[in-house]
């Protein structure tokens, strides 16, 4: 099995979209700009939506699911939002199709148009709000902790696997709340459940902060996000989490009766992730191989491999290797123990490095005789013979230290690619040159972040909740500023 990566220094990109799919994540499919999630990619993606709607339901979140069809008309309740969606919106316009004149051909029945369009949900929070305007009647009502785990259309003319495709699957939740105050907690709350699971999951270091009013979400006062650095000194949103005032329950009136008995329109918050994600850990960890992939979200954790000639050792082997695969599946670790005759060890090695499973393990005759297993490491391509009374331990230890070493080369990594600069052309020098985030004064103004934008192709990520306030210059226009925020090149 030949791999034939383009390396990452060559082209970057190109290296990405052959990676996505000889590691067989996922692939383009017939319909222009929508992708074909693969098993193996599905995998991933179930451990990851697993993990999240645990950290939902242990925040006190529950699961619904609403219409993929929202009719028109409740788009143009909330002006800014529909501004920020109006170009991406798919519209349904007519209900049935026909045979044509021919008897062959299939064509839209002229006389089955529909009264008022629908769109394909962009982004949920219209049919959502005019839902909870009838749940909700008082203070006892609230708040309405609600996720949603569904699929949404933006339409996208320029896509690629998981970073930006016409449909992608996410979660979306959307809470009402009697209060700003609990609003905010919620956005906030949301916001570092989100930087928890990158970290501690995906083993990607985050950057937690808010958006400038021009990168905030359509609609939202305000926009909390967690920014993540790739390989190729690109920032990558992974997560966004938003406090919508009362502007839906405005635009839908959402009112109760507050404990003194008057009548208040409800404070909103909505926030989420996407198959994005998956593009971040592909991105942050792989190397010219193929996929790495940090042991918490690996499908496969350990995978043992037969050396054998004979059909009598593979026998023996076998023995072996099935009282480690029960000992190693009792510490809920996934095994997979790959006995297929139809396939040479090299190729299989192969498959499984490309496919970036953390752990590999080899059995043949020599560790048969000696007691021993072959112990091999995707990450750092290093092998260690372990004695088979220290496996199990030595296994549980290793996948634990991979996880928290990819995360800790991530940060080095991060951490060497935020570069503080006082001047436009250390600016564009730093953006040219070494990539990652760079720090830097700005005056305040949409105007500068959109001149810096035309200028470099640059955008705020965001102002860092840890940044430190201090006054300084503007770095284009030398106009006072309260602190250093993120600008980066973005996926």
């Amino acid at each position: 099995m030949s791999k034939n990566l383009t390396k990452r220094s060559e082209d970057y990109s190109k290296w990405y979209n052959e990676l996505v799919v000889k590691a067989d994540l996922a692939e383009n499919s017939g319909v222009r700009g929508c992708m074909v999630i693969k098993p193996y990619g599905y995998a991933i993606w179930e451990k990851m939506q697993a993990e999240l709607d645990k950290k939902f339901k242990e925040t006190g979140h529950q699961n619904a699911y609403f219409p993929l069809f929202i009719p028109k008309s409740y788009f143009s309740k909330e002006a800014s939002h529909v501004d920020g969606f109006a170009k991406e919106c798919a519209v349904v316009t007519h209900y049935r199709l026909k045979t044509g004149e021919d008897g062959k051909t299939i064509e839209v029945d002229p006389d089955a148009k529909l009264e008022e369009e629908l769109i394909v949900r962009p982004t949920s929070e219209t049919i959502i709000w005019d839902t909870y305007r009838k749940w909700v009647q008082s203070y006892r009502d609230l708040p309405i902790l609600v996720n949603q785990w569904a699929n949404v259309v933006r339409w996208e003319m320029r896509t690629r696997l998981f970073l930006r495709t016409a449909e992608f699957l996410w979660q979306e939740g959307h809470t009402a709340h009697a209060t700003k105050a609990e609003a905010i907690v919620e956005a906030e709350q949301m916001m570092n459940v989100y930087a928890d699971f990158a970290e501690n999951f995906m083993a990607i270091p985050v950057v937690k902060g808010v958006k400038t009013a021009n990168e905030r979400f359509a609609g939202a006062e305000e926009t909390y996000c967690i920014e993540a650095l790739m390989q190729d000194g690109k920032a990558l949103q992974a997560g966004t989490s938003h406090f919508l005032g009362q502007n839906f329950a405005k635009a839908f009136d959402v009112k109760f009766a507050n404990q003194e008995g008057k009548q208040d329109y409800v404070w909103a918050t909505s926030w989420g992730v996407s198959t994005r994600l998956m593009g971040a850990l592909v991105m942050t960890h792989s190397d010219d191989n193929g996929l790495v992939l940090p042991p918490n979200l690996a499908p496969i954790q350990v995978v043992i491999v037969p050396i054998h000639k004979t059909d009598e050792q593979l026998a023996e082997i076998s023995e072996e290797v099935n009282t480690l695969v029960a000992k190693l599946r009792k510490l809920n670790i996934s095994v997979k123990f790959d006995d297929r005759t139809t396939h040479k060890p090299g190729w299989k090695f192969n498959e499984y490095e490309l496919k970036g499973v953390p752990v590999r393990i080899a059995m043949g005759p020599k560790d048969l005789e000696n007691g021993t297993f072959e112990v091999a490491r995707r990450d750092t391509l290093t092998k260690e013979v372990v004695a088979k009374d220290d496996v199990v331990n030595y296994i549980q230890d290793l996948l634990e230290k991979i996880q928290s070493e990819l995360f800790n080369k991530a940060l080095d990594y991060r951490n060497s690619h935020i570069t503080e600069v006082n001047s436009f052309e250390e600016f564009k020098d730093i953006l040219d040159n070494k990539g990652g985030f760079v720090a830097a004064h700005w005056d305040g103004t949409s105007e500068t972040e959109e001149k810096i934008k035309d200028l470099t192709k640059a955008t705020i990520r965001c102002i860092a909740l840890d940044r430190v306030e201090e006054e300084g210059q503007c770095v284009l226009t030398g106009a006072p500023s309260k602190g250093r925020v993120l600008f980066a090149k973005a996926y």
